[in-house]
């Protein structure tokens, strides 16, 4: 099976790696291969003779006017590439709970894309999926004001990326189902909670406020905002976050 990956950041590349290595032929590309999707160049001759497509890309800028261009340009170029290749399958990796905070242009723009590809010429597979344990220091800096860490008690069910790139490889080498599928880690944890016990493991001295109104993003949380939605029948990730911060220590 040809499969061409946009993107190559921490899951595009772990997804190349993974497919290459079960005996598929895979792309994964970036700016530095001449691809840019947002005016289209390399795009159509990247997606020549690909059985599936997967975009794996994320806006350099996080403003809300930006993301929103980012994802609706880049997935418009994208799909219409594909349409004249005759590609058969289009994959894309989104977020659980998206739809459920629209005060955040981020997720807006994630929704945006997520409409594109529902009503674009190619079969494809959304992929939902909970934060990435790897985003959780992320999460820490940009709650920080003064040395101090402002977080919600608000509840992630967050993710290893070995485990997106496990099942995005799955769904990427199945049938398209014209349809989304969440995938989520196996326990639900308070922001607040995912940040101190990242700092024990990491020896960071930030001290960490429990804060309702801390947000997120720009986004007020409770505990199902950012969590499998009931009946969707997610698919559970075997690694727990503290065996995964076992592994840094």
């Amino acid at each position: 099976m040809k499969i061409v990956i946009f993107g190559s950041g921490l899951i595009g590349s772990q997804v190349a790696a993974k497919l290459a290595h079960a005996g598929h032929e895979v792309k994964a590309l970036g700016r530095a291969d001449g691809i840019d999707i947002t005016t289209g160049a390399g795009i159509a001759e990247a997606v020549d003779g690909a059985d599936v497509v997967v975009d794996l890309t994320n806006s350099p800028s996080w403003s809300d006017e930006d993301v929103l261009a980012f994802f609706r340009d880049g997935t418009s170029h994208i799909l219409a590439a594909e349409e004249k290749a005759g590609v058969g399958h289009h994959v894309i990796l989104s977020i659980v709970g998206a739809d459920r905070l629209p005060d955040s242009g981020y997720m807006r723009a994630k929704v945006a894309q997520e409409d594109l590809v529902k009503a674009g010429p190619t079969p494809y597979t959304i992929v939902r999926s909970t934060q990435f344990f790897e985003f959780v220091a992320g999460i820490a800096d940009a709650g920080t004001t003064d040395g101090t860490v402002h977080a919600t008690q608000a509840h992630l069910q967050p993710i290893a990326s070995r485990d997106v790139v496990s099942h995005v490889a799955e769904v990427v080498t199945g049938a398209p189902r014209n349809g989304t599928v969440e995938i989520a880690g196996p326990e639900p944890l308070g922001i607040d909670e995912l940040v101190r016990r990242l700092f024990v493991v990491t020896g960071d001295k930030r001290s960490v406020i429990s804060d309702p109104e801390a947000g997120y993003f720009g986004a007020k949380l409770d505990n199902s905002a950012l969590t499998p939605t009931p009946g969707a029948d997610a698919w559970i990730a075997p690694t727990t976050y503290d065996a995964w911060l076992a592994e840094k220590a």
